[in-house]
């Protein structure tokens, strides 16, 4: 008798999740815990920036959760996980933001159907930490890149040393997008 093959699902990772257009020249990448209350705010500035810079910044947003300060943060990024592979990511992202101080396995249930995921077994997937590993995927790469607190910004791939203002990422993007120019009008002369 032939063992059947166990199916491999394939998992859509956080850094394959983008808002914005795809083309943009600028590319800013947060790394953020949904229960920080800096990340909150940093989210509201990210919605800004993304209406000031529409078509010129794309933004994407990986985990970083502060478990030792934050007890539901590493859940909490693994639900938006589960939202994502339903293509609710993004809503599920500001739920989350929204909801940063109620974040229980039963509240990020009840947040997911709030947000459309039909997934019977989102709870499951929550307590078997099927989506743990992006997680610690993303907390692993932020490590790497020199992340030590949140909410970390990245313009074009370079760290932001600034505080995370509205007004310091609009200057960063502005400085990103003059560079990018700069090495196009370079390379046309070539």
């Amino acid at each position: 008798m032939a063992m059947r093959q166990k199916e491999v699902v394939e998992i859509i990772p956080s850094k394959d999740i983008f808002v914005g257009d795809p083309k943009a020249p600028v590319t800013l990448t947060e790394f953020g815990d949904y229960e920080s209350e800096v990340c909150a705010k940093a989210n509201e500035v990210v919605d800004k920036l993304l209406k000031e810079f529409k078509g010129k910044v794309r933004f994407n947003f990986r985990h970083f959760p502060l478990t030792r300060i934050h007890q539901h943060s590493m859940k909490a990024a693994e639900a938006s996980l589960g939202a994502a592979q339903e293509g609710k990511f993004w809503d599920m992202h500001n739920m989350l933001f929204a909801h940063r101080r109620r974040l229980g396995a039963i509240s990020l249930r009840e947040y997911a159907k709030d947000v459309g995921v039909v997934n019977k077994k989102f709870l499951d997937d929550l307590v078997n930490s099927t989506y743990g590993w992006q997680v610690r995927s993303d907390l692993l790469e932020g490590l790497d890149r020199g992340v030590r607190d949140v909410p970390a910004f990245f313009i074009n791939g370079e760290l932001f040393t600034g505080k995370p203002t509205f007004d310091n990422l609009k200057k960063g993007i502005q400085a990103a997008m003059r560079q990018k120019k700069k090495r196009q009008t370079a390379r046309e002369k070539v």
